[in-house]
């Protein structure tokens, strides 16, 4: 692996690029947002917390743009023209089976970005309540990574400390990934304070099982190691009755990777790794039924990797 640069948390890259820039936020609403898919026995539902354009010459410095208007198909879920921004959208997903309730990922929390004025957490509690899913009824809780929009409901605040948010679970954290924001949280860089937050107390509570790449959790559901974007990145694969999912966390943060893979996103900490785990990715799904989640994908979310005529990858939308 190569030596990498210190590692941008999505949180500070925004505010990068929020000086000038019209963001257009959208507090997610379940009556807009709230969508479920069922692969066999099991079903996975998005709940969202906010959508945003994010400019994407900061997003992908130094690729060439026009690629976005040679692909339609991107507006208007996945890009807007008239700002020239990737849209992001920030989502938790519940995977059940008759078993069990797995959360994974979490979103900034309640302490909402300061780069966000007027945003509150209420909406994403809002739309868990309208998945039908309390706090108490998740057995296991995952973050794909430790970015600070992947980790921040994994805590609550009681009184003056931090507290797990899912009471009754047990914690999924990849070991590579405490070690690697551990260290960088003891060095002081700029996601040391997400991960004392949202990591920490989480481990510190002993609730926090510690894992080495894949995980089985039985049911069909399979945590499964996708490093590149951090070193201990991870998704999970569903395998139920012949139907098959995989969410992907930050593998890709907009679909113009599926089309360009090479391009380099800021938000990779090695944006070698990100590119190899990215063609990796593409050469195990491309033209298989395999319904792909990615975690910042809005609007109809799930699709699948085709190729079309000259070899050219493209991601397909599903109607849930």
């Amino acid at each position: 692996m190569q030596a990498s640069a210190p590692v941008l948390s999505r949180r500070h890259a925004l505010a990068l690029g929020a000086a000038g820039f019209a963001f257009g936020l959208k507090p997610a609403r379940a009556a807009d947002y709230q969508r479920s898919w069922t692969f066999g026995d099991v079903t996975v539902s998005r709940v969202v917390e906010m959508s945003a354009p994010y400019p994407a010459d900061k997003a992908f410095p130094g690729a060439a743009l026009e690629a976005f208007d040679e692909n339609p198909w991107l507006v208007p879920h996945f890009y807007d023209p008239k700002v020239k921004g990737v849209i992001f959208t920030y989502q938790a997903w519940i995977v059940r089976t008759p078993k069990m309730v797995l959360l994974m990922d979490g979103g900034f929390g309640e302490a909402m970005p300061k780069e966000r004025p007027g945003m509150t957490a209420e909406s994403f509690l809002d739309n868990l309540k309208a998945a039908k899913v309390a706090p108490d009824q998740v057995n296991y809780a995952m973050n794909s990574h430790f970015h600070s929009d992947h980790i921040g409901w994994n805590t609550r605040r009681d009184g003056d400390k931090r507290v797990p948010m899912w009471g009754k679970a047990r914690y999924l954290f990849d070991r590579t990934e405490v070690e690697f924001f551990a260290k960088a949280a003891a060095a002081g860089q700029p996601m040391g304070a997400s991960f004392n937050v949202s990591i920490k107390p989480v481990i510190d509570a002993g609730v926090a099982d510690l894992i080495d790449g894949d995980r089985d959790l039985g049911d069909g559901v399979r945590i499964l190691a996708l490093p590149g974007h951090t070193p201990g990145h991870h998704g999970v694969a569903i395998d139920s009755k012949g139907k098959r999912a995989v969410l992907c966390g930050d593998l890709f943060h907009s679909p113009i990777e599926i089309v360009h893979p090479e391009w380099d996103v800021v938000f990779d900490y090695d944006k070698n790794e990100g590119r190899k785990a990215r063609n990796k990715f593409l050469d195990q799904y491309t033209d298989v039924d395999v319904t792909i989640f990615a975690a910042h994908f809005g609007g109809p979310t799930a699709g699948k990797i085709v190729s079309e005529k000259g070899g050219k990858r493209v991601f397909k939308t599903l109607v849930p």
